[in-house]
């Protein structure tokens, strides 16, 4: 089976990981780490590398510098196989980077230096993604990855392009990038209103709604428009809000390096199942499963190296719902365990 295609569109961030991190040294001395790593991440260039890695067909879209961090962005979003034609270069302009000194307890805490993201224009992202996907054998993806952080292209141009996108048939999800408040809830409406999935964390929710009770939460999020809510929560697992029916799905247990980037590969997962026909408690667990796979490694493409080892994985606790997704999609079983 061919899955996708997926425009995903919005936050391109390089990531700059570093390993076990417990103090910054004095003055000019240093300390030795066991590894360092540049990954391709942001809300819109994570998921994209975790799709193609689960076999996705993906168009990554969104706005860098055309600095050497912009360079170094595209050549690792190319080597994972994703289409960047619609990763647009602003001239004179610098990636946004963030420097990720990674706790030993998996901690994360982040030196950011904002660049080009909130530079994308109308122009850049046309009508011509929908003749690219009028030859898809499953249903095409908008995923829309951190509008909060987009500038004036999150308006009426984002708005219009889910709305045309939504009329043509496409699945609509949508993820953010900040914690924000009631008025940051306001901008993203006309959003959720052609949202078939809504995906924040359990923080950004509560914060988003004014709600403390997550399942209210949800259904504040669901009556602004989305039509499902699948909420990321952390070594809790996540849960899910869609038509009236709430249900929650536990973390699988992994030893944890650093959780950068899970909730880039829960959305991946996510849609990824629901390409395969999946119904929305499978696609909650192969969402899980896919973070925390990227939990045991450093950075936010670490773990999940394909839909193999991700369903290798997945069978251990969920052995039917690994077998009908390698049976729909034609993928090898137990690889992991040969």
């Amino acid at each position: 089976m061919s899955l996708g295609p997926v425009f995903s569109v919005g936050v391109h961030i390089l990531d700059i990981l570093g390993r076990p991190v417990d103090r910054i040294p004095a003055g000019q001395t240093s300390v030795l780490l066991e590894e360092i790593r540049a990954t391709a991440a942001g809300t819109a260039a994570g998921p994209s590398v975790d799709l193609a890695r689960l076999g996705v067909r993906v168009f990554s879209c969104g706005a860098i510098g055309d600095d050497a961090l912009g360079d170094l962005l595209l050549a690792l979003l190319n080597k994972e196989g994703v289409d960047t034609r619609y990763v647009m270069r602003k001239r004179g302009q610098r990636t946004s980077a963030t420097i990720l000194p990674i706790r030993p307890n998996g901690e994360r805490p982040a030196l950011h230096a904002p660049g080009a993201t909130q530079m994308l224009e109308p122009g850049d992202l046309t009508a011509e993604i929908f003749d690219l996907a009028a030859t898809s054998s499953t249903q095409p993806v908008l995923h829309i990855g951190g509008p909060d952080a987009l500038g004036p292209f999150a308006g009426e141009p984002l708005q219009a392009l889910a709305r045309a996108a939504k009329e043509r048939g496409f699945l609509v999800t949508l993820d953010v990038l900040r914690v924000g408040d009631a008025s940051t809830f306001d901008r993203l409406r006309p959003l959720l209103a052609v949202c078939d999935w809504f995906m924040p964390n359990e923080d950004q929710l509560r914060q988003f709604t004014g709600e403390a009770d997550l399942s209210k939460a949800m259904a504040a999020a669901r009556a602004a428009g989305a039509a499902g809510v699948a909420v990321t929560r952390g070594a809790a697992g996540c849960s899910l809000d869609y038509a009236d029916r709430v249900i929650d799905v536990p973390a699988i247990e992994v030893p944890v390096l650093d959780t950068t980037g899970c909730g880039d590969a829960f959305d991946a997962g996510f849609i990824t199942a629901l390409l395969t026909g999946c119904d929305y408690e499978q696609a909650a667990w192969l969402a899980v499963t896919c973070g925390a796979l990227v939990a045991t490694g450093l950075g936010s493409d670490a773990g999940l190296t394909s839909l193999d080892t991700a369903l290798d994985l997945l069978g251990i606790t969920q052995p039917n719902i690994a077998a009908a997704i390698r049976a729909r999609t034609g993928t090898n079983a137990a690889t992991a365990s040969a």
